[in-house]
């Protein structure tokens, strides 16, 4: 196969990029030194995380110059992200680092008092020289396709200043604020999406560029440019917890309030629940639509060496047909190997991201760490998971889950936390509660109620917060509306609804009635009773904006 060099200086997840690039058929060699440059033909530059961390490690490597040299020679160049990113003057996210200084433009941090930052979804890149007549789109992008995007700096978009210069523009917009999607000048090709996250969609791009497919020219169809097509569109998420049955075998499971084991009288006779093998279910999923695939590992496999802890097989077989985020949760931890050594959290994670993880889930240490941030007043201790992680990786790349569960009380004053007055009193009608933390699987309850800790774990770095809710685990009831909007109201970062969606009605009810950033089905998927096309087929006929699956290419 033809070759294209990839240059890594500890992007993240580099190996679904990998694996797009080997299935539109490419091969992969790796920039090993700036000396290897010279006689790079082809070079792709992914990025994720810190734009000054991203510069001043190939600062420190020798690498900024030879990139230069490589642009400069006209031979053809691709930034992701972060690689964008690094094309630009600077970045509010470091301003005594510089950049490239390819584009006169300066990265700015996103309005989070309008919006959740930072910006995970998928989004639009809609050529700004595309009519509504029809016109021509570059390396494949085309405006009736959604990408997948996570940050928080982007440039924002100031008409025919790039177009000026020869630059091809491409723009997403979020909230009040047009960005730039993507870029391309002569041998340059930025996205600031990330391609081999997007779908056949970004494969698309990818192809096009390695094959130099400049140019193409859209169908009228294609080239329509409606308000309704443009934006962030509303995120499915296909959720798969993840544990050994009791043969030993690796299974979806399912359980109702967090019990995974069948009822007496059922035919498995109290087993574990097994609906399924986690890959072939992630690749069904996948291609039914979903936005992203959460794996949950809720045994976290404590006698297994963690270089070969399970999950991280399941990891790599599925990001070689699933290009959509893959997020793993369970056991990313400072732990002690079998055989007495000690591995930090962040290397934990590391093997993940390596294996093909985009995110990473932290549970039960995350209330632990929150608890220790209020008794140090309000202090970061710069060493839980969740700090860690997102400094090395970006906070965009830690997800916190959760699981509160309701505690009634009579009135507000009988308890020192926050309290809502519901809509739906308890049998001794009571008619305020408040939520309260758990871990250990909700097996164990904690003295930290669930905005102290969104809060917490938003001061320490996550990027995102999974919200369970432990009544409303497999009740097929609809989403605890109430707490979501309790917890969104409390922060910044982007929230993920989950727990209790049975029927599509309830994904249209969340959106409707929260501000949630995203929805999460688990059982009614697994049980075939809805498909995740289902849901987005019918947010789409309420006039939902959602993302359609593209077949393969």
């Amino acid at each position: 196969m033809p070759t294209v060099h990839l240059l890594d200086y500890v992007a993240g997840n580099v190996r679904s990029l990998v694996n797009a690039i080997n299935k539109v058929g490419y091969d992969v060699e790796w920039v090993r030194s700036p000396g290897d440059l010279r006689d790079v033909e082809s070079l792709i530059l992914p990025g994720v995380g810190h734009f000054g961390h991203c510069l001043s490690q190939l600062s420190s490597g020798g690498y900024l110059e030879p990139i230069k040299q490589h642009i400069i020679s006209g031979k053809p160049f691709m930034g992701i992200c972060v690689g964008l990113q690094a094309l630009f003057e600077g970045s509010e996210e470091n301003v005594n680092v510089p950049g490239l200084g390819v584009v006169p433009v300066r990265m700015q941090k996103f309005n989070a008092e309008t919006k959740s930052v930072p910006h995970i979804g998928w989004n639009s890149a809609t050529n700004t020289r595309v009519g509504s007549s029809g016109g021509q789109s570059f390396y494949g992008l085309n405006p009736s396709s959604k990408y997948y995007y996570v940050h928080s700096y982007a440039a924002l978009y100031e008409p025919d200043v790039l177009e000026r210069d020869g630059w091809l523009v491409a723009t997403a917009k979020y909230g009040e604020e047009t960005f730039i999607g993507a870029i391309a000048r002569d041998n340059i090709f930025a996205t600031q999406f990330h391609p081999e996250k997007s779908g056949q969609a970004g494969l698309r791009t990818l192809r096009a560029f390695l094959n130099g497919d400049k140019l193409q020219t859209l169908t009228p169809e294609d080239s329509i440019r409606t308000e309704e097509k443009i934006g962030l569109t509303r995120r499915i998420i296909a959720c798969l917890d993840v544990r050994t049955n009791d043969a030993g075998d690796l299974v979806v499971t399912k359980g109702d309030q967090y019990d995974v084991r069948e009822k007496d009288g059922a035919s498995a006779g109290g087993q574990v629940r097994n609906l399924g093998k986690p890959v072939d279910m992630a690749k069904k999923y996948y291609e039914q639509g979903a936005d992203e695939v959460t794996f949950l590992n809720i045994t976290s496999f404590r006698n297994c060496p963690v270089a070969d802890l399970p999950m991280l097989e399941i990891l790599r077989r599925t990001s070689e047909t699933v290009f959509v985020p893959l997020t793993i949760g369970g056991g990313i931890r400072d732990t002690v190997d079998t055989d007495g050594t000690h591995i930090p959290a962040l290397d934990v994670a590391t093997m993940y991201f390596k294996s093909g993880a985009d995110k990473v889930s932290i549970g039960s240490d995350a209330v632990i760490a929150a608890e220790e941030f209020y008794q140090a007043g309000r202090m970061l201790s710069g060493k839980t998971a969740i700090e860690t992680i997102s400094k090395a990786y970006g906070n965009q790349a830690v997800v916190v889950s959760v699981d509160p569960k309701r505690v009634y009380v009579a009135k507000p004053e009988d308890t020192t936390h926050h309290t809502i007055e519901t809509k739906y009193p308890n049998a001794a009608g009571q008619s305020y509660c408040w939520y309260q933390c758990t871990i250990k699987g909700g097996r164990e309850t904690r003295d930290i109620d669930v905005c102290q800790l969104a809060k917490a774990v938003e001061a320490m770095g996550a990027g995102e917060l999974l919200l369970n809710c432990i009544d409303k685990d497999g009740s097929n009831s609809g989403f605890d509306l109430e707490l979501i909007n309790l917890v969104k109201d409390a922060i910044t970062i982007p929230v993920i609804a989950s727990s209790g969606a049975g029927v599509p009605q309830h994904f249209e009810e969340v959106f409707k009635k929260t501000t949630t950033d995203a929805a999460l089905g688990a059982g009614m998927f697994h049980r075939g009773e809805f498909t995740v096309g289902d849901v987005k087929n019918y947010l789409g006929s309420k006039d939902f904006l959602v993302r359609r699956f593209e077949p393969d290419i």
